[in-house]
């Protein structure tokens, strides 16, 4: 009876002492993991019309349910993937405040806007695995963010996580600095699915769960072993993805 009014009371005195700061520009804010007025003006959310397949935006209002050049030429393994954020300089610090900082107090928050953008692809049935780091990489940072946004996302929605359906097979340096070409090299084979969850998987709608889409090369490693393990469907959800003005829009 008395543990929260005692977790209130303990989180009023801790915001006293150390009141919470917005994780890219430190200024003071209302609550842990919120963001201050000048980042949140900062940030680029990505709205329709978008590609049906990759969930890149176009940049007119005429190209609705119509697929990008890339995905003309090339459809994806993934069936669709949706993305918040456009990945800019403060979007960027704020995925980076996450993943190297500790910064988890806005999980839930990224969780939300993750669901607005992805509404489409929730629902009773479907699987949310996470994209897995290696063990190595995971006890460096002590978590896995995407996992974090996953379970976040799983609980707000009432739908199911398994984080165990994917496993990360063999550690692959980063793929920061990596054009397109290098990134699939890199991850090529990278994942798999345990044999004990393969009747899981089998026949299964699956959501993956990752922080940032460049190229989709670590989504599509991803996909490749789920769908041969019997999976029927992998879409991806992701908190901010890449977008190159370079990058066909028609």
């Amino acid at each position: 009876m008395l543990g929260k009014p005692l977790k209130r009371l303990g989180r009023t005195v801790l915001d006293a002492l150390l009141p919470p700061v917005c994780p890219i520009t430190k200024e003071i804010v209302d609550a842990p993991g919120a963001l201050s007025a000048s980042a949140w003006a900062g940030l680029e959310f990505i709205s329709d019309p978008v590609c049906v397949a990759c969930g890149y935006p176009f940049a007119y209002a005429g190209f609705l349910n119509q697929l990008c050049g890339a995905c003309e030429a090339k459809r994806p393994k993934i069936t669709r993937t949706r993305s918040a954020l456009i990945y800019n300089e403060v979007s960027r610090a704020l995925i980076l405040a996450l993943k190297h900082g500790g910064h988890t107090d806005g999980v839930d928050r990224f969780a939300g806007w993750m669901a607005s953008v992805g509404d489409e692809m929730l629902g009773d049935g479907i699987l949310i695995v996470p994209v897995p780091l290696h063990r190595r990489r995971r006890m460096k940072r002590r978590f896995n963010q995407s996992a974090l946004l996953g379970r976040a996302l799983a609980k707000a929605q009432s739908m199911q996580f398994h984080p165990q359906l994917l496993k990360r097979a063999r550690h692959t340096p980063t793929q920061a600095g990596r054009n397109a070409k290098a990134r699939r090299r890199n991850v090529a084979g990278a994942f798999c699915v345990p044999s004990k969850m393969i009747p899981v998987v089998k026949g299964a709608h699956i959501l993956l769960i990752d922080d940032v889409r460049t190229t989709g090369a670590t989504l599509g490693s991803c996909a490749r072993p789920l769908l041969a393990a019997g999976c029927k469907q992998v879409d991806a959800l992701t908190l901010a993805r890449i977008v190159k003005a370079a990058e066909p829009t028609t």
